[in-house]
């Protein structure tokens, strides 16, 4: 018997055949979304502002189906039991009451708040700065499991913006959907919520906020919660509907085959490293990082992005906290900084510019350039939770070179995974391993070495290049009865560890040391002692 796992990340989708008793990849496939990241323009040429990041979703309907289709090939379709399903989050879109996004209807094409609204989508800074302030003043008990403070990214924000700002979209949506309950519906024919993406981007702990908090931000969003984020709620591994005679018809399986509940991309990660309890953290090193752990008792931990009892494995309480620019600090150093010169050497030697960076970049010592940087281009997700905050490089010189500047942003992310981990313990959830997974954790070695020296632990790189494809493949083996529970089927279809990498005493000393300075720079600019990245933002919006 066999599985589908399918990812949506940020610029693709990627689907894993796997074998549903021991999780071995039979086939695998991936697809761009044709329009990318709409943070420029719509389709349509409606320009946007700073701030925007959004989506087609006929691109996910696209990749959904093509995928869906071409797995179905690769085995006998009798033989496929289940789909699951994740994305990232909150990435949400309004549609109607047929589940059809809004921005497919004439009236709502040009107009930006109809499409799907992507995670790093940082425009609803404002909303999420008095939500935080409203229910700080309210006592609302829900908050201090969200960190103390609303993120821009979440559910919430986005949907208020919405309201206030195209009020029309608003009164016409029947639901605002998260991407992957869209997804699923579009399978099963049937609305539902997933329990993870409610209970991490929704403030949802079994029940929402009361009227009087949403009243409170908007006497019109005071039924947000009944009226535009209803569905009945699945939980993680339940089956949330089955493959309908149509969806089965277009991509080749077997009508009434399982489709298990939606899930968030990092968090299905976690089986697919084959961690199945408390006490190892994975983060999932791509174009953002996401730092789940699970630990035995539900704590509030200030700063980090959520803690859900059965959030990520039922059982144990799941603690997620994340940095909302990694991978994509380093594309746009690639894309914007590096010189001609370098571009033109990696071209003739047939590698990529920052394979090239990264070689040599290799070849410093930790310290050695003189630079330090604070790794917020596109905001700060924990500890601060804060999407007005911006990068910063000190240290720069005429003698300052691309590979210097390069590693610089190398080791600043890695500093804020260091404070992230070390925020966890302040907070009572113990850290005892340190897991990696995702892209920049299989192709960039040096990276690697670079967070075991700075966080002075090992780093254990897990071998599957597929890992949110699997972990959906997992929980679609639980959906459709071949593994009893989640944390069973982690151990049977998880991966292994690929490579680990360990701290080099001499590096981890000079790291300790240039820490203490990114943490002085870090509270500086991210606790109000100094405002002046938030003025740079204000004047650039008003210019």
């Amino acid at each position: 018997m066999y599985v589908i796992g399918i990812d949506f990340g940020s610029l693709s989708g990627r689907g894993v055949l796997a074998d549903a008793a021991t999780g071995r990849e039979i086939a695998s496939v991936s697809m761009d979304y044709p329009h990318a990241v709409l943070d420029r323009a719509l389709p349509c040429g409606v320009p946007l502002p700073a701030d925007w990041a959004l989506q087609d979703p006929q691109d996910y309907l696209d990749v959904l189906f093509y995928i869906l289709s071409t797995l179905a090939q690769a085995a006998d379709p009798a033989q496929i039991v289940g789909i699951g399903l994740d994305c990232t989050s909150s990435t949400v879109l309004p549609v109607d009451a047929q589940g059809v996004p809004l921005c497919f209807d004439a009236r709502f094409r040009r107009v930006p708040h109809a499409y799907m609204m992507m995670w790093k989508h940082h425009a609803a800074q404002g909303q999420a700065r008095r939500m935080t302030e409203l229910a700080r003043r309210r006592g609302e008990p829900w908050l201090p499991l969200y960190g103390g403070l609303v993120n821009a990214e979440w559910f919430f924000p986005k949907l208020l913006q919405v309201l206030e700002e195209a009020p029309e979209v608003y009164g016409a949506m029947a639901h605002y959907a998260e991407a992957v309950d869209f997804l699923v519906w579009q399978l099963t024919g049937r609305q539902t919520r997933s329990a993870a993406c409610l209970g991490y981007k929704a403030f949802y702990t079994g029940r929402f906020p009361d009227e009087a908090f949403f009243a409170g931000l908007n006497p019109a969003f005071a039924r947000a919660p009944q009226e535009k984020a209803g569905g009945p709620v699945v939980a993680l591994g339940s089956c949330a509907g089955r493959l309908t005679q149509a969806a089965a018809a277009r991509c080749g399986l077997t009508p009434g085959i399982p489709v298990a509940a939606g899930n968030i991309d990092a968090h299905v990660c976690v089986p697919a490293a084959g961690i199945d309890g408390p006490g190892k953290l994975l983060a999932i090193i791509g174009t953002s990082t996401c730092h789940v752990v699970m630990g035995e008792a539900l704590r509030p931990v200030p700063g980090m992005s959520g803690a859900v009892w059965d959030g990520v494995l039922p059982g144990y309480a799941g603690y997620e906290a994340g940095q909302s620019s990694v991978g994509d600090q380093f594309h746009w150093f690639e894309r914007a900084c590096a010189p001609e010169c370098v571009a033109q050497e990696a071209r003739a030697r047939g590698l990529s510019v920052q394979a090239l960076l990264t070689e040599r970049a290799a070849r410093l010592r930790p310290g050695q350039s003189g630079l330090l940087a604070l790794d917020w281009w596109n905001g700060n997700r924990s500890v601060l939770a804060d999407a007005d905050l911006s990068g910063l490089l000190m240290g720069l010189t005429l003698r300052t070179t691309p590979e210097e500047i390069y590693r610089a942003l190398l080791e600043s992310t890695a500093y804020g995974a260091r404070v992230i981990l070390e925020n966890y313990r302040a907070h009572g959830v113990p850290v005892d391993a340190f897991y990696a997974s995702g892209g920049v954790a299989l192709k960039n070695p040096l990276a690697m070495q670079i967070y075991a020296d700075v966080l002075n632990l090992p780093v254990h790189v897990c071998e599957t290049a597929n890992g949110p494809a699997l972990g959906s493949a997992i929980f679609a083996s639980v959906a459709a009865g071949v593994h009893p529970t989640a944390a069973q089927a982690a151990r049977a279809m998880g991966s292994g560890v690929a490579r680990t990498y360990r701290p080099d005493g001499r590096a981890a000393a000079v790291y300790d040391r240039l820490y203490g300075e990114y943490v002085r720079l870090h509270d500086r600019f991210g606790r109000g002692g100094d405002e002046t990245m938030k003025r740079l933002k204000a004047i650039a919006l008003e210019a």
